[in-house]
């Protein structure tokens, strides 16, 4: 079964937002943002009560900003999927969950060492440039389902 509700349509979609955000991480590095997107569509908690599909998620708007950077600047996300990212995307989708990323709702790349928190979130760990932030304790019990 997998992790979210998913059309074939949000394969093409994640897996254009994983390499957008993290190509040079690599496989790897690609697997974890889109354990993040996957996540964020599943918990219905903090920020993310409102999103429930991965077109949702991916096209969420806050503070009048896209939550994806890559959706705003157009960059490798407005490129077709390659059957790389197609087939990690599915992973995702489908069954693939592992920290840092295993219940991150957020990431980021701080071009400096990662911070114990990030907007009152705790650190889950890093993955080269990336760190990744997991709810706080009791704030989103739905992400750890």
């Amino acid at each position: 079964m997998p992790r979210v509700k998913y059309r074939d349509a949000d394969i093409d979609l994640i897996a254009r937002m994983m390499r957008a955000e993290a190509e040079g991480e690599g496989n790897q590095g690609m697997l974890y943002v889109g354990n993040v997107i996957v996540n964020r569509a599943i918990a219905d908690c903090l920020d993310f009560r409102d999103v429930r599909t991965i077109e949702d998620v991916i096209y969420q708007v806050q503070g009048g900003n896209y939550s994806f950077e890559a959706v705003q600047k157009g960059n490798l996300f407005y490129n077709r999927a390659r059957p790389n990212e197609q087939r990690l995307a599915k992973q995702v989708l489908d069954y693939w969950r592992q920290q840092p990323g295993k219940y991150s709702l957020w990431y980021f790349n701080p071009y400096a060492p990662c911070p114990p928190t990030w907007y009152g979130q705790p650190f889950a760990g890093q993955f080269k440039n990336h760190c990744y932030y997991e709810p706080a304790a009791g704030t989103c019990a739905s992400v750890y389902t």
